[in-house]
């Protein structure tokens, strides 16, 4: 029992220094982009905010760590097609587990079937990724007999799923993406990454110039979900995709949108919305 408990303690620490490190640097970007906010720091009201934030992101990112190892068990049966299928994409360092709740929470809702997946993010090239996105797409028609899936990205995974509807000719497979905390013109943050597929993320990289400048089909609709307040995008304004419906969730860090029940709520009615 002690055993756990120091390993509980162990993970809360790790994931908490590491929370405060990244808010740190976010917050040393927007006081030089915004000084007057240097005024106010020290306020009671900003202080219990930013303990509040603090606390929330690192419980989060201890949650998506320790169910870590569940993610490399098999995926359990899908049923058949009640909508239009869905494919979870998983961002970098994490695996198909940080998706249990958001995932539990729209089969609830009758949304689905769902499906999840497993992308090596220490790789050098985000290429092979979407090779695997296309092909579990394939498969998932296939089991359906349908045409079409959306899919779901947090992270690196809306990255993923842009590149394969805009620069892989998987427009015709997919009817929507939404994009979780995706830094869509790159994260400031992404130099301290410990994977060479971060480099992909590094503001005006040639991977993201290449997918700005790309068309993005009109068939398939496109969303943004973000936080103002996320730790590991910055600047926040990088998870607004251009000329795409934008939803804010304040309050919240990078990690924890995907637990938030206002964020499952967006997503819920984004898939009830009527085709284009």
């Amino acid at each position: 029992m002690s055993l756990i408990f120091n390993l509980l303690i162990l993970l809360l620490a790790t994931t908490g220094i590491f929370v405060l490190l990244s808010y740190t640097i976010a917050w040393y970007e927007t006081a030089n982009r915004d000084p007057a906010q240097v005024e106010t720091r020290f306020s009671p009201s900003r202080l219990m905010f930013a303990l509040g934030l603090l606390a929330r992101e690192t419980l989060s990112l201890a949650l998506t760590v320790a169910a870590h190892p569940f993610g490399w068990l098999p995926e359990g049966a899908v049923g058949r097609a009640q909508g239009r299928p869905i494919l979870l994409l998983h961002g970098l360092f994490h695996n198909r587990s940080c998706w249990w709740l958001l995932k539990r929470r729209l089969q609830a809702a009758g949304l689905g079937p769902i499906y999840t997946l497993n992308l090596n993010t220490w790789r050098s090239d985000i290429e092979p990724l979407t090779e695997l996105a296309a092909g579990k797409i394939d498969q998932i028609r296939r089991e359906q007999g349908v045409e079409q899936v959306d899919l779901i990205g947090h992270s690196m995974g809306g990255m993923i799923a842009r590149n394969l509807v805009q620069l892989r000719g998987g427009a015709d497979k997919v009817c929507r993406v939404i994009c979780i905390a995706t830094p869509h013109q790159g994260s400031r943050l992404a130099p301290f990454a410990m994977t060479p597929l971060a480099r992909t993320l590094m503001p005006d990289s040639t991977f993201l110039q290449r997918l700005a400048t790309a068309e993005r089909p009109k068939d398939v609709q496109f969303f943004s979900i973000y936080t103002r307040h996320d730790n590991l995008v910055i600047p926040t304004e990088s998870a607004i995709l251009e000329n795409a419906p934008a939803i804010e969730v304040s309050g919240i860090g990078h990690s924890c949108l995907l637990f938030s029940r206002r964020v499952a709520d967006h997503v819920e009615k984004i898939l009830r919305t009527e085709d284009r």
